[in-house]
């Protein structure tokens, strides 16, 4: 009977969502820990009694869990406590359907202390993980996640909690359904408003009078948002790696040159000469490369001398290889990688104590103030199973990082490597949001996916698609190259830059986005007018008059700040 109820719920829901309008997704998100929460997102979305005003209604004890609900100063909430395993809990029945994508929020709190709370859902005997907060005691903490599933059916939600000594407090909790137009539509509503601007001409004689029916013709040179590719030094000599590279891309990462193993191999010996040429060839053809990386967290990738080394030894020779590195590609790089993986390892800390990331970042910072200095990470948007890179682990160590006191505040960025397997896309934006609270840049780093050749190149646009959506991305590179420089889990091309799928799909999004020289065409209407909306970026202009076939030509660019311009009058 509950099962029918549930049934009938969703399919009413379902009939009411096709006749309403779109619902608007609300990218918001708190990082602070509030003395009172805020009230469910779309109002709870699918939860029965999201807000816990209505007591117990909608909400009961799982595993062996007591609940209690209870009211403090005028707000209400449930408490699980007496928790004896880590899954004793609250929870609550929702039905979920095959296809659509679910935001997930809460707003949770712990008896004491602090303890990691992850929101679970429970479908046939799996356990999908759909976010994940560090819970404080006194104050609320917003977790933000989300969900698809593989089969429509009955689910359990439920909260988790290592830490089986700690009450876990719930309250205003929502599970927001949407469906792939919805989602979709999302993205055009960001784009439009992150990524496009209105660019609008007025041609005009000798006289200053409007002209009419001139044919316009705009073509885009560069894009403004930066999307680009790894790079490894076989693209040194190879012309035609060269070419398809650059027609492409405005930003790259090297994938070894410039790491600590490829420029000294033997401790006192440093040899820049293939990192030096590929920056020179890159600079030549106005393709911006981001610093990768100065040390690497990863006990697997030090050098055997490295490993040797403690006490002093070390501390200098780390020392010398951050100064050597930094000071030699001051001002030259659009970001630096700094520690790399910080989260998933320590070597560093292990070696040289618990602040050693704080000094690595605070000595690349003195020597070259101007540069962003990333965090660079995996799994915090790929895998909510993975506690230690979560959003909240990695606002954490973020947190660390801005505590520094050094000369003039470090601009520190969000990189996220990004390496897929089955995307899990409301989670990802879930993910997005939370880190986007910070005000700082986000970049998708090292974007690829690992995943059978029948769905590889649809996930890979997926992810793409919602990075570039995302109002606080600035920027994605993947991590891919061609065939024979063996691709580190996927290519875009074969050894004759004969595009792969994956590979057709950055050329389907460039092309969307008004890269590889996107054109758009028109006439100027009654008054000399032509508008259109734009991707941000470079343009060549030419302006035809109608009567004489005189042609002008002009370069503009479009940025995030002409959101509102004066028209650009062209005499013709």
């Amino acid at each position: 009977m509950k099962l029918l109820l549930l049934l009938l719920a969703f399919c009413s829901l379902s009939l009411s969502r096709c006749e309403e309008k779109s619902v608007p997704y609300d990218y918001s998100a708190t990082i602070e820990c509030l003395e009172d929460p805020h009230k469910p997102q779309y109002n709870g979305g699918i939860i029965v009694n999201p807000d816990l005003q209505n007591g117990s209604h909608g909400w009961s004890q799982f595993a062996n869990a007591k609940i209690d609900f209870r009211e403090f100063g005028g707000n209400k909430f449930v408490v699980a406590r007496g928790r004896n395993q880590s899954y004793d809990s609250v929870s609550q029945k929702v039905y979920l359907q095959k296809g659509l994508l679910y935001t997930f929020s809460a707003w949770l709190q712990v008896s004491r202390g602090k303890a990691p709370v992850i929101a679970i859902f429970k479908k046939n005997g799996e356990y999908k993980h759909a976010g994940s907060v560090i819970a404080e005691s006194r104050c609320w903490s917003m977790l933000k996640g989300g969900i698809t599933i593989d089969e429509s059916g009955p689910a359990e939600l439920y909260f988790e909690s290592e830490d089986k000594t700690v009450d876990i407090w719930v309250d205003s909790v929502s599970l927001q359904p949407f469906t792939q137009e919805e989602w979709n539509a999302h993205h055009e509503q960001s784009i439009h408003k992150t990524r496009k601007g209105a660019m609008r001409i007025r041609a005009v004689n000798s006289l200053g009078e409007p002209v009419p029916n001139a044919t316009i013709s705009i073509v885009q040179n560069r894009l403004g948002f930066p999307f680009g590719c790894e790079v490894e030094k076989n693209i040194l000599g190879n012309k035609a790696y060269q070419d398809w590279f650059t027609k492409r891309f405005t930003v790259t990462t090297f994938a070894n040159e410039m790491k600590w193993y490829s420029t000294e191999a033997v401790r006192g010996k440093e040899d820049y000469t293939t990192a030096d040429a590929m920056l020179r060839f890159f600079k030549e053809h106005g393709i911006a490369v981001r610093g990768h990386n100065i040390v690497w967290n990863d006990p697997k990738y030090q050098l055997s001398w490295v490993t040797s080394l403690s006490g002093n030894d070390l501390y200098n020779a780390v020392k010398r290889r951050v100064s050597s590195v930094v000071s030699r590609y001051k001002g030259q790089l659009l970001s630096w990688d700094v520690v790399n993986e910080n989260l998933h390892f320590s070597f560093f800390e292990s070696k040289m104590g618990p602040q050693a990331s704080y000094y690595i970042y605070a000595l690349a910072h003195s020597i070259d103030p101007r540069t962003t200095m990333f965090m660079n990470e995996f799994n915090t948007l790929e895998q909510p199973g993975d506690s230690g890179s979560s959003p909240a682990r990695y606002l954490g160590k973020l947190r660390e990082l801005q505590s520094i006191r050094v000369a003039g505040n470090i601009q520190l960025g969000i990189g996220l490597e990004s390496h897929f397997n089955t995307p899990n896309i409301p989670y990802m934006r879930s993910a997005l949001d939370t880190l986007a609270a910070t005000g700082l840049p986000i970049w998708l780093t090292e974007v690829d996916v690992q995943a059978p050749p029948n769905v590889q190149a649809n996930y890979f646009e997926q992810v793409l698609r919602e990075g570039h959506a995302h109002p606080q991305v600035k920027g994605m590179v993947t991590w891919s190259g061609y065939s024979p420089s063996g691709c580190y889990k996927m290519c875009l091309t074969d050894g004759n830059f004969r595009n792969l799928p994956t590979g057709d799909v950055v050329d389907k999004l460039l092309r969307e986005w008004g890269g590889l020289r996107g054109q758009t065409t028109g006439l100027t209407d009654a008054d000399g007018f032509f508008q259109a909306s734009l991707f941000h970026g470079d343009y060549d202009i030419s302006i035809a008059h109608p009567l004489t076939n005189s042609t002008v030509s002009h370069c503009f660019k479009l940025n995030s700040d002409d959101s509102q311009p004066s028209p650009f009058v062209v005499h013709v």
